[in-house]
């Protein structure tokens, strides 16, 4: 088969590429001029690379020309509100211009790479107190507070999904939790391991929901290749407390476990420090009002939909933050 993938060199995308040309499909990967294909670099040789943009639609044609399967994982992830502009158009327009081109070419799968985030959270104030929720795929979005900008542009982006299979284009949506991998820990959510490497002592009252980042690839290819059509599938491997998160990430990095509990008073006085640092500095803050909200909140995201659909099982969560651990350290 070949099979085009949108974002391959970040996380997600990367595992994707791999796995598929380890099942002998030529991969095709859309990348912009002067990308860090770093993750891949192991496999360059075994991808056709095609210079593009989603944003560029007569590069997205030429791209798709061919193509029997497409995986889109390219995606803007930003808490911080000047890429806001940068990350909606990416997010939404970027994924209507893909679902387009599906369409033009009569491609046979789609698989869209969402978020957790995409399907909502349900305003603080209908919830009681101390109350953990826990959400799955029937939970439909609702204007609240308690949703980031990110989560609207993916939400956005999944409605240009929907609408293409409403046209009659065979896909499915997958919604990754926190995804844990081998990948750059000065971005995405790898950065969880250096603030842990660093030993750091801050940890919150929060729920962390994770997944193996080959768990989220595994699901994808058998989507790819399977009947289902139509579906949107919550990948979330386990759901742990940031406390208890953070002390598997030291013990497996033999680092000194975070001791010191952040209550919401406290970590609105340090998101707002972080501003004004970043602000003084120029850079990007490691913590803003959005993460800081989302990393105390108590939810958990029930897997039994993929987990019946495919008897798929998760790997348990000690055994990804060990290799994960092991592969980061092996970096420095």
């Amino acid at each position: 088969m070949k099979i085009l993938i949108t974002g391959a060199t970040g996380l997600v995308g990367s595992t994707v590429a791999r796995e598929l040309i380890a099942g002998n499909n030529t991969v095709y990967a859309l990348v912009r001029e002067n990308s860090d294909r770093s993750l891949l670099a192991d496999v360059a040789d075994s991808v056709q690379w095609i210079e593009g943009d989603i944003l560029d639609v007569s590069s997205l044609d030429l791209a798709l020309a061919g193509i029997d399967y497409v995986v889109h994982t390219a995606a803007v992830v930003s808490f911080v509100p000047r890429d806001r502009k940068t990350m909606y158009k990416v997010n939404v327009e970027g994924t209507a211009n893909v679902v387009n081109a599906c369409l033009k070419h009569g491609i046979g799968k789609l698989c869209h790479v969402s978020s957790i985030a995409a399907i909502g959270r349900p305003d603080s104030k209908k919830v009681s107190q101390g109350q953990e929720l826990v959400l799955d795929e029937t939970q439909r979005w609702e204007d609240s507070p308690e949703n980031s900008e990110y989560a609207k542009s993916k939400y956005l982006a999944e409605l240009e999904v929907w609408r293409g299979i409403a046209e009659g284009l065979n896909a499915v949506i997958v919604n990754p939790t926190i995804i844990l991998g081998e990948g750059d820990w000065e971005k995405s959510s790898t950065q969880l391991f250096r603030y842990v490497f660093r030993e750091k002592p801050f940890y919150t009252e929060g729920v962390a929901n994770c997944v193996d980042v080959r768990d989220v690839s595994e699901v994808i290819v058998k989507l790819l290749f399977s009947s289902i059509s139509g579906e949107r599938f919550l990948l979330n491997g386990a759901s742990i407390s940031y406390r208890d998160l953070f002390n598997l990430m030291a013990d497996s990095m033999k680092k000194k476990r975070p001791s010191f509990r952040v209550g919401p008073g406290l970590a609105g006085v340090i998101w707002r420090v972080e501003a004004v640092r970043t602000l003084l500095l120029g850079t990007k803050p490691l913590i803003t009002r959005e993460t800081a909200q989302s990393a105390a909140r108590r939810i958990r995201y029930n897997n039994e939909k993929i987990k019946n659909a495919l008897g798929f099982s998760f790997q348990p969560i000690e055994k990804t933050v060990a290799r994960v651990s092991e592969s980061l350290l092996g970096k420095i």
